[in-house]
């Protein structure tokens, strides 16, 4: 392979269509483009942000290519299964083809796999339901879900994507990560949303550290308060959020302090199958202390 430079990379990526550059090579490091994939995961990732679906003329001007050549990526990835047409043949839409490879790669079907038992004991000890989030760009999205055996109650969508500053269960993720990745996740999000990143944002964080968990009313529901632990690694980084959407019934007898406590040992139970030590938390805990008598400091 020819050791093209860096800048010559760049303008080769530029004359053959490539929309973007990657995130390494943003941060300096050595790029060769790949016009075809690049195209196929532009296709992709405009799809995910229209789920009412879309025409192969649309495809074509939001992504400044040929009709010629859109249309023979979209039958492509119609024929590998992760597009679909419209019952009239006319528009085509994302199937859900990308959720099940994800769910399928290891350390995520892992997780599942040991959280779902746990989560249903959860469920049933407290009346709520509750759900697994991990971070997914700019987004929170939900892997697993359990339903309260209750008649009435709140639930997330497995599947649903959730903006990552309307999320408790993204604040908690965001809290428990080492700086890098939290920063990286941040500038995802600000790429996605084109909105700047909230005044605010670091403080509460280090908050959630020295909690332990999250508590905030829904930014979408009146009358849900989201209550989210982390799931951590054994590195002590959160890999994903456990949440319980809390609906306050009339003549319920569970509190949101029994709710809080609960939700704790269920998140440290899935934390310790992901290889987490108890002292992971603690961890945490004490550079958010840190963080915050720094930040004072400097005030």
């Amino acid at each position: 392979m020819i050791d093209m430079p860096e800048g010559l990379c760049y303008l080769e990526a530029m004359r053959s269509g490539t929309t973007r550059p990657s995130t390494k090579q943003r941060e300096g490091k050595r790029y060769y483009p790949t016009p075809a994939l690049e195209k196929g995961l532009d296709i992709l990732e405009l799809f995910a942000g229209s789920p009412e679906g879309m025409t192969i003329s649309e495809v074509a001007r939001r992504l400044n290519r040929t009709m010629s050549e859109i249309f023979r990526m979209l039958l492509c990835l119609e024929q590998r299964g992760y597009l679909a047409q419209s019952a009239n043949k006319e528009r085509y839409h994302l199937t859900l083809r990308l959720f099940r490879l994800a769910q399928e790669h290891p350390p995520t079907k892992r997780m599942v796999t040991e959280a779902l038992p746990i989560m249903h004991w959860l469920a049933h000890e407290l009346r709520q339901s509750c759900h697994l989030g991990v971070l997914d760009g700019g987004h929170v999205v939900i892997l697993a879900q359990v339903d309260s055996p209750q008649s009435t109650g709140f639930y997330v969508k497995v599947g649903s994507k959730v903006d990552l500053m309307h999320a408790a269960t993204g604040h908690v993720i965001l809290a428990y990560q080492n700086e890098d990745a939290c920063e990286r996740a941040i500038e995802e999000w600000a790429l996605e949303t084109r909105k700047k990143k909230p005044a605010d944002l670091d403080s509460h964080l280090a908050k959630i550290r020295v909690r332990g968990y999250e508590r905030r009313a829904s930014y979408e529901v009146a009358g849900i308060i989201n209550i989210s632990f982390p799931v951590l690694n054994s590195q002590g980084n959160a890999v994903a959020g456990l949440t319980v959407p809390y609906v306050k019934r009339i003549e319920d007898t569970v509190s949101i302090l029994q709710v809080i406590a609960t939700l704790r040992t269920a998140s440290r139970q899935i934390s310790e199958a992901m290889g987490a030590t108890p002292q992971a938390e603690t961890l945490m805990a004490a550079k958010g202390t840190v963080k915050q008598s720094l930040a004072k400091t400097k005030k």
